[in-house]
C-alpha cells in the first residue's frame, strides 16, 4: 500500500539523533541526581552528632556525679554497640557511624592538684560513611565532626579541611 505524496516516516538518522540526544540528557540527569542523593544523606551524619552532643550534655547535667560524659552510647537513648574511635554505631537511615574519638580520663577531666592545672570533662565525636555503602563515594565530606566546645569540623577522605562545604 502506498502513502500519499507528502506523508513520510522518520529516516534512520533521525531516530538515532533522538536517542542519542536522550542519552546525554539520561546521562547529565543521572550524574546531578546523584550527586543531591550524596548531599542529602550528609544531614543523617550532621543531625546525628547534633543529637548525640546535646544529649551528652544533658547527660554531663543531670547524671549523679555530674562530672563525666557518657562512655556508652545506651546511656544517652543510642541502641547498645561498639563504641570507640575503632567502632562505631550505625544511625539515622544506616548511612553513617558515629565514633567516640575520646578517652575515658577525657570524658570525666581531672582535678587540680599541686603542680598540675584541672582539666575539663571533653568529648569528640565523628561520623563516617559505612564502608562499602552508596555513602561511600561521597569523598567531599567524609568525615564530619562535633566537640564538646560546640566545634562543628568536616574534611574529605584525603583529609583536607572541608568544614565551609560540608556544614553549610
Amino acid at each position: 500500500m502506498r502513502l500519499p505524496m507528502g506523508i513520510r516516516g522518520f529516516t534512520l538518522i533521525e531516530l538515532m539523533v533522538a536517542v542519542v540526544v536522550t542519552a546525554i540528557l539520561v546521562t547529565i540527569a543521572t550524574a546531578s541526581y546523584s550527586s543531591y542523593v550524596l548531599k542529602a544523606h550528609r544531614a543523617d551524619a550532621k543531625s546525628a552528632l547534633l543529637n548525640i552532643a546535646a544529649l551528652e550534655e544533658r547527660f554531663l547535667s543531670t547524671n549523679l556525679n555530674g562530672s563525666c560524659y557518657s562512655s556508652s552510647p545506651t546511656d544517652v537513648g543510642y541502641p547498645a554497640g561498639p563504641w570507640s574511635a575503632t567502632q562505631g554505631i550505625t544511625v539515622g537511615n544506616g548511612y553513617y557511624q558515629v565514633f567516640l574519638n575520646t578517652t575515658a580520663r577525657d570524658l570525666c577531666g581531672s582535678i587540680a592538684t599541686p603542680g598540675t592545672t584541672a582539666t575539663p570533662a571533653s568529648f569528640s565525636i565523628s561520623a563516617s560513611p559505612i564502608p562499602g555503602s552508596q555513602q561511600a563515594k561521597d569523598t567531599a565530606c567524609a568525615i564530619f565532626t562535633v566537640t564538646s566546645t560546640g566545634s562543628r569540623t568536616a574534611a574529605a577522605s584525603d583529609l583536607t579541611d572541608n568544614t565551609q562545604t560540608c556544614w553549610n
